[in-house]
């Protein structure tokens, strides 16, 4: 944003094209979904009825935000069309309600496969890696602009191709999108990363944390000197907060410390990161230094903290 309440025209642009381009690519604005004589809002009606035997017409203009004269002129035609029946609640017989005929049915499942079929055919042109990639992207847009719900599953794995550069590419967004800093805070992570890798230390070892198929968080530990380990790079995914990953993902660097005959371990921060700093507190590490630096473009305090292992 360029001030509050403000955003920057080119991303209202943006949105708008991504709009224009996928309503074009199902089909939206032809004159009938899916070849079909139903438009957009008469499948999404017809799509809510099938999920039960009846649904309350008022209920069905709210889950669907549909003006009610709209939304009454649609059922009209679909009784008229022997998809629905109406009739009054039995508890309340100033509340209608609405259920699909035997023909309706027929109707929701030509919809629904014909539906499954096109997005069928959109994704089989793309390659696996394509094909998660638009998958994951479509569950940030929903998990950003609605209210998915959260998976309560995760994994923690080992690194695999293409892990090293995923957390070079996450770090550096992340921290210019949350802190505004600059590129010199990528190229610091790309350094430790290459330098993991160069090493090939057998005491150290890195996790990715998994949900849904995708990386969402990742920590490394590496050796300091010969009794001391080093948590480093600890990341969580902003759609995968609060889910335990942080402190699970530490966790796993202290026991693997542990198992390595390490006397302590040590880490590198800076106070502005609060929510990894509780963390840390809650492995029980201690703030043992801190003062102020300049770096990754502003006037920051680093911290060191410490675990008695």
């Amino acid at each position: 944003m360029d001030s509050a309440g403000e955003v920057r025209t080119e991303r209202v642009d943006a949105v708008r094209a991504f709009n224009r381009f996928y309503t074009h690519l199902i089909g939206v604005v032809s004159e009938g979904l899916l070849e079909t004589p139903y438009s957009l809002t008469e499948a999404r009606v017809i799509f809510e009825l099938a999920q039960g035997e009846v649904a309350e017409a008022a209920a069905l203009r709210r889950s669907l935000d549909l003006d009610a004269g709209y939304l009454s002129r649609i059922l009209s035609r679909f009784a008229a069309d022997g998809l629905i029946v109406r009739d009054r609640a039995a508890d309340d017989a100033r509340r209608q309600v609405v259920g699909l005929t035997d023909r309706g049915r027929t109707v929701f499942r030509d919809l629904d496969a014909r539906s499954g079929r096109q997005i069928g055919a959109i994704l089989s042109g793309l390659p696996e890696e394509d094909q998660r990639r638009l998958v994951g992207a479509m569950g940030a847009i929903e998990g950003i602009l609605g209210e998915r719900r959260r998976p309560e599953m995760y994994v923690l794995r080992p690194f695999g191709p293409g892990d090293f550069g995923w957390v070079v590419q996450r770090h550096g967004a992340l921290y210019a999108a949350e802190y505004d800093w600059d590129v010199t805070f990528e190229a610091l992570v790309a350094r430790i990363v290459a330098d993991y890798v160069e090493a090939g230390d057998r005491r150290a070892d890195a996790w990715i944390a998994e949900v849904d198929g995708e990386p969402a968080g990742c920590v490394f530990c590496v050796p300091k000197t010969e009794r001391v380990a080093q948590l480093r790079l600890l990341l969580v995914e902003p759609s995968a907060r609060g889910m335990g990953i942080g402190g699970r993902l530490v966790e796993e660097c202290v026991r693997f410390a542990r198992r390595g005959g390490n006397d302590e371990m040590v880490l590198w921060t800076n106070d502005v990161l609060a929510g990894a700093r509780r963390i840390y507190q809650r492995a029980g590490f201690s703030l043992v230094d801190e003062g102020p630096h300049h770096s990754f473009g502003h006037d920051l305090v680093e911290q060191t903290w410490s675990l008695k292992l």
